[in-house]
């Protein structure tokens, strides 16, 4: 299984995903009243409420008509605005500042905060420098 990020704007994720011979797409959609994930335009998972949505979706692929086998998929947004992504074109509008998709396996796709590599500290000051300001101390 395969995913890629098509799509990160302001309340909207798409991510392709291929498996075996089918592609997907799956969506993730924040309203004002609810956030909503989508298979292939359908509806899988509905989050309601204005505050404390959960952010953490369960999905599988492949199962049978009895429900058994399959794939699991882990899909996990943190939908707080990425404020450092503004440009003049969304108009102030921010994306969600990171996405996970995990198989059983480990994870196929990571972005932003969901990503482990965001969370590497560097180890002196010089390393802090290049890494924030491209800068050699």
């Amino acid at each position: 299984m395969q995913a890629s990020l098509v799509r990160l704007a302001h309340w909207k994720v798409d991510i392709k995903i291929v498996t075996e011979d089918n592609m997907h797409v799956l969506q993730w959609r924040r309203r004002m009243t609810h956030d909503e994930v989508l298979l292939d335009g359908k509806s899988q998972h509905i989050s309601y409420g204005l505050f404390g949505r959960e952010t953490i979706y369960g999905l599988v692929f492949g199962k049978d008509e009895e429900g058994n086998g399959g794939q699991q998929l882990m899909f996990a947004v943190d939908a707080t605005p990425n404020t450092s992504s503004w440009d003049s074109e969304s108009a102030g509008y921010a994306a969600p500042r990171g996405i996970r998709l995990e198989t059983r396996d480990g994870p196929i796709l990571t972005h932003g905060t969901m990503d482990e590599r965001a969370y590497d500290k560097p180890s002196d000051f010089g390393e802090w420098l290049k890494k924030t300001m491209g800068m050699e101390w």
